[in-house]
């Protein structure tokens, strides 16, 4: 069974072959996807958008680590010379700020994965439609991404990245 499929495989990559030689050249690309991701001008679109969405909540966050270290300091200073009730108190206000600032940071973490998660599948469904767009338009027979080796005269990544850049309105390397 895996014998006659491997040797339909083979000779549909023969026929396929010929076929290509028979037709003329094939043009072929290919795109670095992780470039594109980091440098394209919706990326830092995407980046920023996030940025500004979760600043207040980063803020937050900070103020309350600010807080909480100051108690923490003040216990450390303070509790030879405070009544037992007052450093009983200080310590449970510590502990419970503690608890506090450690569930609000992982809410914060889970939240912004999440949306970087939706962002990013956004942007890989854009940027993809992109990178077909240039292939139709430049004729290309077949793109492909994510190889092990491939010379650099069939690299088109800064072509699809100057094709983004032009879509974004930002002119140069958009960093």
């Amino acid at each position: 069974m895996i014998k006659s499929s491997l040797i339909a495989l083979l000779s549909l990559g023969v026929l396929t072959a010929g076929s290509v030689s028979a037709q003329g050249n094939l043009k072929v690309g290919v795109v670095n996807v992780a470039q594109l991701l980091e440098q394209a001008p919706q990326s830092q679109e995407v980046n920023a958008k996030l940025q500004d969405e979760f600043a207040p909540r980063q803020r937050d966050i900070v103020a309350k680590r600010q807080t909480l270290q100051t108690q923490q300091e003040t216990f450390q200073r303070d509790a030879p010379v405070m009544g037992e009730d007052e450093r009983l108190n200080l310590e449970r206000q510590i502990r419970d700020g503690q608890r506090e600032l450690q569930r609000a940071e992982n809410e914060y973490l889970e939240d912004l994965n999440i949306r970087r998660n939706e962002e990013l599948g956004k942007l890989q469904r854009a940027l993809l439609q992109q990178v077909q767009d240039y292939a139709r338009t430049e004729d290309y027979d077949l793109v492909v991404a994510d190889v092990l080796y491939f010379s650099s005269s069939i690299d088109i990544t800064a072509a699809v990245l100057s094709a983004l850049q032009k879509q974004s309105g930002r002119p140069g390397g958009g960093r």
